[in-house]
This record gives structure tokens, C-alpha cells and sequence, in this order.
């Protein structure tokens, strides 16, 4: 697994770094076949104070390409809605996955005829 985290107008310190990374633990402990992770913190410069921390994460996993982004007012808040937003949708892909290994049945031969 590649993990990239970078930031805009904002230095990712090795705390920050840190805690993204045992936060995408929750997702690597649902779904191990990911390939790449890609997270970008921005702050962005608006005269209102409120919800002014981005977070964007592009996951890059077997079969599909996932984008979440989440705004707060704190960095940490910021990555926390990220992770959670991510875990929902990993796990939704996941259920998909799953599901369609059982669509064999159809092609079955039919007991009553044999």
C-alpha cells in the first residue's frame, strides 16, 4: 500500500502524519486490498472562520477508484468525517463485492429435471 499525504497551505507535520495513518488503519482492517491511498489537507483562506480544514483522500483499490472529501473546523475534525465517510463507502464496495460470488446459482442444473 502507497500512502501520500501532502498539504496545501498548511505543513503536514509528522503528528499529523501519524494520526492519519492509524486512522486508515479502520479502513485496512475492512478492506486489505488496497493499492493506493492519496490524502491532501488543505486550509483554506476565508474570512469566515468556520469550516475553512479540507480533507480530500482518493483511495485507489482493486476494481474501483474512490473519492472522499470532508470540511470542518479543525484539521483533526476535518480527517475524522474523512475516515468515517471512507469506511462507509469501503465497506458498501466490499458488500458489492461479495454479493456477486453467489450469482452462480442460475446456471445451476435444475434438481427437479435430473
Amino acid at each position: 500500500m502507497n500512502l501520500t499525504i501532502s498539504g496545501h497551505h498548511v505543513e503536514v507535520t509528522p503528528a499529523i502524519r501519524e494520526y492519519v495513518h492509524t486512522k486508515l488503519e479502520r479502513v485496512r482492517r475492512h478492506f486489505d486490498q488496497v493499492i493506493d491511498i492519496a490524502v491532501i489537507l488543505t486550509v483554506d483562506k476565508l474570512r469566515e472562520k468556520d469550516k475553512r480544514h479540507k480533507a480530500d483522500i482518493n483511495l485507489h483499490i482493486s476494481g474501483k477508484d474512490i473519492h472522499v472529501e470532508s470540511l470542518a473546523h479543525d484539521l483533526y475534525a476535518a480527517i475524522d468525517a474523512l475516515v468515517d465517510k471512507l469506511d462507509r463507502q469501503v465497506i458498501k464496495h466490499k458488500d458489492k463485492i461479495q454479493e456477486h460470488h453467489h450469482d452462480a446459482i442460475k446456471h445451476m442444473p435444475d434438481p427437479a429435471s435430473a
